[in-house]
């Protein structure tokens, strides 16, 4: 069943893990496709694997410039739009006491600058009947010792889609979030600066919290998308979808 027939959509940071998978689901389900990253590398096995027809561009999510350039691209080549799913994100670890204001307006321009300008830059092209998806994090409720300035921009994350919904719903866009929590992705904690040996108690800790008691996978993630992408999620407005197997419900 091809759930996005005739649907053309953009997601940003999907050079890897949860965008790239995304992508992949959104095209087996007849969606034209348009993706974004920051790496060459990465951007180039993308293109591979997502085909030709897939409009693969390099942009910066955090600088507002590279944003217009590809929304530019976007519609040199797709015309309009029916899904935008904002997924780049940025997380890079430190104690409150040792963040610098470089780190913050790098965390802060990705996270939460670059999701609201993206939004904003491509309300143009979309259509009516269009569906717009943030990729937020179960940190955006929860505490999150080292995560300071990444959780208080999925915060705002959070609180932008609960007025984006309502700003932009009488044109016919959809506002909508999913919020994974621990996800298996390829390079999760490898871009912290940390050692092989703290992700791995970082996981192990994850794990022993997690009521099912192991990681989500990207797949997962990409199927709440799909859902919230597809005219089957037609009266969900506003709304954020938690995808973390429990680990955000205990009290401790």
């Amino acid at each position: 069943m091809s759930r996005l027939s005739g649907k053309t959509a953009l997601i940003t940071g999907a050079s890897a893990g949860i965008g790239l998978v995304t992508a992949k689901l959104f095209r087996e389900h007849g969606a034209r496709l348009a993706v974004t990253g920051r790496t060459e590398t990465a951007l180039a096995q993308a293109q591979q694997e997502l085909g030709d027809e897939t409009l693969v561009m390099r942009s910066d999510t955090g600088k507002l410039e590279e944003i217009e350039v590809a929304m530019q691209q976007v519609k040199a080549r797709f015309g309009t739009l029916d899904i935008l799913m904002v997924n780049a994100g940025l997380s890079r670890p430190a104690p409150f006491e040792k963040i610098t204001e470089e780190q913050f307006d790098d965390i802060a321009a990705t996270n939460f600058k670059g999701a609201f300008f993206t939004i904003q830059k491509a309300v143009p092209l979309l259509s009516r009947n269009s569906s717009v998806i943030i990729t937020t994090s179960i940190s955006n409720q929860k505490g999150s010792p080292n995560f300071s300035v990444y959780a208080a921009c999925k915060a705002a994350q959070r609180s932008l889609v609960r007025t984006l919904a309502l700003e932009l719903i009488d044109r016919g866009i959809r506002v909508n979030a999913v919020s994974p929590g621990p996800i298996d992705t390829p390079n999760f904690g490898r871009r912290w600066g940390i050692s092989e040996e703290t992700i791995r108690a970082v996981r192990e800790d994850f794990v022993e919290k997690a009521p099912l008691k192991r990681f989500g996978t990207p797949e997962e993630v990409a199927k709440v998308a799909l859902f919230l992408a597809s005219d089957d999620s037609s009266y969900v407005v506003g709304s954020e979808i938690v995808v973390d197997g429990g680990t955000s419900l205990p009290l401790i």
